[in-house]
């Protein structure tokens, strides 16, 4: 069964980091009508006629050049300018999570290069000074790393949040269960799997435990990994896990979710076609998760 989110994650490009302070080679691979430019203003792309729009170098405005690397032969970069151009036109310019759409039907397979752009365009959005100095920080490596005058270096961050399907039952039978929550701010019949931040010093899957157990008050037992997914909104690695429960009562939080339920695939099912169950998109390691469990795929989607 193929997964939509590891689609998005695959096709990774070279991203030529020994070449980011050349600025020679820099300058001569944009000279190359062949290299694709991503323009990024603020944090925002400009999708056109459906798509993600790849220029030329000499099409491209003035501003930051990134260097992403090298994918199919060609080189690919990002010029992030300032807001202006999505402020005036805010309903134009999408953010990442407007985009996410798009990269699903990208021909070019360009995810990870857009990824990674707004990654960038979005740690260099909010992190203007120094977190030692105070002082201004500037951009160099080809926008991978922010100095300070006094050379103190920062470096872009990922942030790992774990997400997890919980089931109970015995594997596979007809009342295997799986567990879902929903936030109080989502429409009525919209449910996901769990999630939340790993936290300093803690283990992947001694995280799954206690944000299960935080949110709905289900004891985890053993966590296997499933799979990983890019998600910089803003900053994020989603890892994905698959937890055994080895207790079934459920007490929401009443904070992070306003209901949890256990569903079986008779349940999701039925649900699902009738649309009183919303699931998350296929462009979302979350959906991965649901269908693995279910084993195939489900109607209806965020």
């Amino acid at each position: 069964m193929e997964y939509q989110h590891l689609r998005l994650a695959s096709g990774a490009h070279d991203r030529l980091a020994a070449r980011r302070h050349d600025e020679a080679w820099l300058e001569d691979r944009w000279a190359d009508p062949d290299t694709q430019v991503l323009v990024v203003a603020g944090t925002r792309v400009h999708p056109v006629d459906g798509r993600i729009p790849w220029v030329s170098p000499q099409d491209a405005p003035d501003g930051l050049r990134v260097l992403l690397g090298e994918h199919d032969g060609r080189s690919w970069f990002a010029v992030i300018t300032g807001p202006e151009a999505s402020v005036e036109a805010k309903d134009e310019w999408l953010p990442l999570r407007g985009l996410l759409p798009h990269l699903a039907d990208d021909t070019l397979a360009s995810a990870p290069l857009v990824f990674h752009a707004l990654g960038l365009a979005e740690w260099m959005w909010v992190t203007r000074f120094c977190p030692r100095c105070g002082e201004p920080l500037r951009p160099r490596a080809s926008g991978h790393e922010l100095a300070c005058p006094n050379d103190h270096v920062q470096f872009p961050r990922t942030d790992p949040a774990v997400i997890m399907v919980v089931t109970s039952g015995e594997p596979g039978s007809d009342d295997e269960r799986c567990l879902l929550g929903r936030q109080a701010v989502w429409p009525e019949g919209r449910y996901s799997t769990l999630a939340g931040f790993c936290e300093p010093g803690e283990t992947l899957e001694d995280a799954v435990r206690r944000e299960v157990l935080e949110e709905t008050g289900v004891v985890v037992g053993d966590v296997d990994y499933f799979g990983n997914q890019p998600w910089p909104l803003p900053a994020s690695l989603m890892l994905g896990f698959i937890g055994r429960a080895v207790s079934t009562e459920i007490q929401v939080d009443n904070v992070e979710l306003d209901d949890a339920r256990w569903f079986t695939r008779a349940q999701m099912k039925a649900e699902a076609e009738a649309g009183s169950l919303v699931l998350p998109g296929g462009v979302s390691i979350s959906r991965s998760l649901v269908e693995h469990w279910y084993g195939g795929p489900l109607p209806g989607q965020w």
